[in-house]
């Protein structure tokens, strides 16, 4: 007989509901079921009976509340729905109902229908890792026939991570997972699955339905990119950088650990931009985004900024020694040449380094003082490297009273002219001499040209300062003509902010007229950088130049980006080649200085090598017929007093 077990509902309700439920304890004895139960069941209570004689009872017993499929025993694999509900006292409560395939293939295509980013859609039934059946979409989805499929396992059509996952999930009813699928060309997929196994004699058969969300995914991944990415260089973008910071920074408080972080800035890339085009700067950007990345490694972390700004993010450097080993590293990195479109691009580098936590503990901290340490140092020559300092006030108030000493320097004569001779290789006399700056500080003694000629940049001072060399340079330059010696060029370094100021010809026509030299002793230096610059002006200032009669000449060739066919149109009459050049990797470097030497001449422009210090040196430029030649070897830059002397020497030899 069916126990009189206490339930917790009502018997009259009980007995009148249509859902079949029964109530059996934990060993799977009957408690107690309504009619619909025993008619579902097929089943005769008056006898005990034992749920294991309709159901696979033991895979519900795992949780607490379970929702499977499964067989009917015994009733021509009748499939039913079955819900289970363990209570306090052990009792199980099971609400079962009775299902067909058909019925359960309409709700997974009324699922598919209500998906907003569906592709294409099928449906499968299996057991195990085998295909019992399928629609055609399904069959179509994966590149095969229906026929075909079901020769194959699902693990031949799922990637391996996707049939873990869907392995792992093997009895979950109504649950989407998100797997990658593999067609029979082995291209790959992405499809969304909702799958309903039932028990069936024991064996889990599974009931799914799929749709290809490719496009879906490709989609969200896109939007992913736009949001860490930077397109044109594929590099992770500053918010990417800004999130990964942040997590290192969380990171290193807790281990007491050390962080770096680099804010690396392309020098005259603007210029390069204007000058070569957008398409060109773009490629320079990516060319040096790949260089950048080969200091990737587990500890390091790449991203653009913006423009030509790009920041690393170096994890637990051991020091500051460390840390300046990195930058002297990414220095070197650029001292080689980038290969775009038939250029060689000779490119330099500024980099602003802050260190956590002694220059920040934050995130905004730390990439703001890395920029503001870059800025410091930007207008200088070549590469170079900066670390913050805690008080960025200190330097700006540094700054401010260089800026006071540099116009007092100028109101007080405290500036004064070097002169580094220069040598014909033919003729063995003094052809021409190079105005070098130099500032005799009342208590510094002599300041470098490069720690202040960035500042007088800055400031404009630099128009004061560059207007009284042009005039100093030639008054001592007519001085020495008028004591008799052989009258020489005198060479004048010319800055970006002097070459394209306004009316530059006519403060040059000028200073001629008032110190007397004939514009032919006069040259005057400009960058291979401000040479392609602003091609139409510079093409106008320079002709206007020659129309003087003073002599043009590009300084440091080959460290920039000069293309020959411009070359070939500017009114240039001299190319000085680099020191780097002629100082370091003789080997490689000659093959480029024996082009320079040889396109010059082709273009009946004259040659100069500077920073020669060597007989073999000096050999080799005679060899290939170089003009002439500045350095060590011959002299280093002398003050007027000292040039005398050399210039007496020589007219002596003379006589």
């Amino acid at each position: 007989m069916v126990s009189k077990t206490k339930l917790p509902i009502d018997d009259q309700l009980f007995d009148k509901l249509n859902e079949a439920i029964l109530f059996v304890r934990r060993n799977g004895d009957i408690i107690r079921g309504n009619s619909a139960a025993l008619t579902l069941l097929n089943a005769d209570l008056s006898m005990k009976k034992s749920v294991y004689e309709f159901l696979d009872f033991e895979l519900l017993k795992p949780r607490n509340e379970s929702h499977l499929l499964m067989a009917i025993k015994n009733q021509d694999d009748k499939l039913a729905e079955v819900k289970s509900v363990f209570m306090d006292d052990g009792t199980c409560c099971l609400i079962i109902r009775e299902v067909f395939p058909d019925e359960k293939t309409n709700e997974l295509k009324k699922y598919i229908d209500h998906n907003p980013g569906a592709g294409s859609e099928g449906v499968v039934m299996s057991e195990g890792i085998s295909i019992l059946d399928c629609d055609q979409s399904f069959a179509d989805m994966f590149g095969y026939t229906v026929a075909e499929i079901k020769q194959r396992g699902l693990k031949e059509l799922i990637d391996e991570q996707s049939f873990q996952q869907l392995s792992d999930q093997c009895e979950t009813t109504g649950k989407t997972n998100e797997l990658t699928g593999v067609r029979s060309d082995s291209s790959t997929f992405n499809f969304e699955m909702m799958q309903y196994p039932y028990h069936h004699h024991g064996k889990i058969v599974r009931l799914a339905a799929i749709k290809d969300i490719t496009n879906q995914i490709e989609n969200e991944k896109r939007i992913e990119y736009m949001a860490y990415y930077d397109e044109l260089t594929d590099l992770p973008n500053r918010n990417f950088f800004y999130k990964v910071l942040k997590e290192a920074i969380n990171e290193a408080e807790l281990l007491h650990e050390m962080l770096a972080v680099y804010f690396v800035d392309l020098n005259y890339f603007k210029e390069i931009n204007d000058t070569l085009g957008y398409n060109f700067g773009d490629q320079l950007l990516k060319a040096c985004g790949e260089r950048m990345k080969s200091f990737l490694n587990t500890d390091t972390f790449l991203a653009r900024m913006s423009g030509d700004e790009f920041l690393i993010l170096q994890r637990r450097p051991e020091n500051q020694e460390s840390v300046n080993l990195f930058a002297d590293a990414m220095i070197d990195a650029f001292e080689k040449p980038i290969k775009i479109n038939g250029y060689e691009i000779f490119i330099s580098i500024s980099i602003g380094i802050s260190i956590y936590p002694e220059n920040g503990t934050s995130a905004n901290e730390l990439i703001k003082h890395a920029d503001s340490a870059m800025y410091v140092i930007k207008e200088k020559q070549g590469s170079h490297y900066n670390i913050f300092e805690s008080s960025i006030s200190e330097n700006f108030k540094a700054m401010l009273t260089m800026e006071t000493e540099l116009r007092q320097a100028l109101k007080h004569g405290q500036f004064e002219l070097h002169y580094q001779p220069q040598k014909s290789l033919s003729s063995n006399k003094i052809v021409g001499m190079e105005a070098l700056l130099r500032w005799k500080h009342p208590v510094k003694a002599y300041i470098p040209p490069d720690e202040f000629i960035g500042l007088a940049e800055k400031t404009g001072l630099i128009i004061d300062i560059g207007d009284w060399v042009l005039r100093e340079a030639c008054r001592q330059n007519k001085l020495w003509q008028d004591k008799g010696y052989q009258p020489v060029s005198v060479s004048v370094n010319l800055s970006a902010k002097q070459f394209y100021q306004r009316g530059l010809v006519e403060k040059v026509k000028d200073v001629l007229r008032e110190t007397g030299l004939n514009a032919k002793y006069l040259e005057l230096e400009i960058t291979e950088t401000m040479a392609m610059t602003n091609e139409d002006n510079i093409m106008d200032t320079m002709h206007r130049l020659r129309q003087l009669g003073v002599k043009v000449s590009i300084d440091d060739f080959g460290t920039g980006y000069s293309s020959f066919k411009y070359l070939s149109v500017f009114p240039v009459t001299k190319l000085k080649i680099d020191k780097m050049f002629i100082n370091e990797n003789p080997s490689q470097n000659q093959a480029i200085v024996k082009s320079i030497i040889h396109m010059s001449h082709s273009l009946d422009m004259k040659v100069i090598a500077e920073g020669v210090e060597t007989i073999d040196q000096l050999k080799f430029l005679m060899k290939e017929k170089c003009d002439e030649m500045q350095g060590f070897y011959f002299s280093k830059p002398l003050p007027p007093e000292k040039l005398t002397k050399l210039f007496q020497a020589e007219y002596q030899s003379l006589k």
